[in-house]
């Protein structure tokens, strides 16, 4: 017998997925570059050309047996300890290499830190507007996803919904900031007060409650944007990383976990996380992409045209009466839509061949989500699309 609850998952694909799946087959009929598709969270960037040149030197000199092995449970040593210096050298922590776990991307480091701090019955709570694919990152464990509603004037945190949502069966608090699908990032003074609740909370109940925070957009904050390294503000701290977006590699599936070294179990989590590889598969990640990140802590590709990106389109469509939360990094945004059925309304947005994505895939209906991580000039002829659609709604 078939597992049901994978095949129920197959009507409930994910909504990106297939509005970037309409987007191709649309491009073949009228040509990609007609098509404005803003449904997919894909670099549009190259790699930096330091990385490029290390992954030739190490095909060019290094040995082929160690470049294409295994790598070691936990990652290469070296790699690790480059990240924990590198982490160190950036935010003031005092990480060692034995905080550090190698992992195939963000959503592996994810899947492990879910699994190092929860057992069945137990709560993690996020905060929409979040990444949809949570829910099953979290449910398929045996955890259960608790979603606080959003603070709509900003996206930051609504501390009182969520003190009442911090109920005793709640092990760990999942956090996206820099923010995916509004672009926004979280403040000092948000991150300070989420720590204080916890700190009391752990008290009241008796038992940790770890804080995940999931940073694959870490490196994209704008200009003057305040951007807290989590880490520093709550000692019970598991961070996820990728480098997909920062040195725009998602094809090649690399990340970690950094666990605070003021966690409570800091080196045990690290240690477990290699026994949980065992019964999800996630790993030993790619030797020689280990070996060429390493050498890249302290790069990352041409960030600029994000931010350019979000300027054009935040001005235009103001203008034209779309309510917006100014995003502070990433290459999302996230617009109220016209009408308060946002999936209606992404789909009168395709009749311009615009491609969005509805909020409610992210826990907040009415809005809807642009990846602009697009050629500019491409962002630029997209504007009359945007004009098209406004003016279907003053009629």
């Amino acid at each position: 017998m078939i597992a049901k609850q994978y095949k129920n998952m197959l009507g409930a694909k994910s909504a990106i997925r297939e509005m970037a799946a309409y987007g191709a087959k649309r491009g073949k009929e009228i040509g990609p570059e007609n098509v404005f598709d803003y449904s997919l969270g894909n670099p549009s960037v190259p790699v930096p050309e330091k990385f490029t040149k290390k992954m030739i030197s190490l095909l060019e000199n290094e040995s082929p047996v160690a470049l294409h092995g295994y790598s070691p449970t936990l990652g290469i040593d070296s790699v690790r300890q480059a990240v924990a210096d590198s982490l160190n050298q950036r935010f003031g922590m005092e990480y060692k290499k034995e905080h550090i776990f190698m992992t195939s991307g963000a959503a592996a480091a994810l899947a492990h830190a879910f699994r190092a701090v929860t057992v069945p019955g137990d709560a993690i709570l996020t905060f929409a507007p979040f990444f949809p694919e949570y829910r099953f990152y979290v449910n398929l464990t045996g955890a259960n996803l608790k979603v606080v509603p959003p603070d709509l004037a900003g996206f930051q945190v609504d501390f009182q919904k969520f003190e009442e949502m911090l109920t005793e069966d709640v092990t760990a608090v999942l956090i996206n900031t820099p923010n995916n699908p509004s672009g926004i990032v979280y403040t000092t003074e948000t991150i300070q007060q989420l720590a204080r609740i916890l700190e009391e909370k752990e008290k009241a109940y008796g038992h940790e409650i770890y804080l995940i925070s999931d940073e694959p957009y870490r490196e994209i904050v704008f200009d003057g944007v305040d951007a807290p390294y989590v880490a520093k503000y709550y000692k019970n701290t598991i961070t996820c990383y990728s480098f997909s977006k920062s040195l725009s590699i998602p094809g090649e599936r690399i990340g970690y976990v950094a666990v605070s070294p003021s966690c409570e179990d800091a080196e045990l989590i690290v240690e477990m996380c290699g026994q949980i590889s065992r019964g999800i598969g996630h790993n030993c990640p790619s030797s020689i992409i280990q070996l060429a990140v390493a050498e890249c802590l302290c790069d990352t590709s041409d960030l600029s045209v994000y931010e350019k990106n979000a300027g054009i389109l935040y001005d235009r469509l103001t203008k034209l009466g779309f309510e917006i939360v100014r995003p502070g990094g990433t290459f999302y945004m996230f617009p109220k839509a016209l009408e308060a059925d946002s999936q209606a309304f992404c789909k009168k947005a395709m009749e311009a061949d615009l491609l969005l994505v509805p909020g409610d895939t992210f826990g907040c209906p009415g809005y809807f989500r642009i990846a602009y991580c697009i050629d500019t000039e491409k962002v630029e002829r997209s504007l009359a699309a945007f004009d098209r659609v406004a003016a279907m709604y003053r009629k």
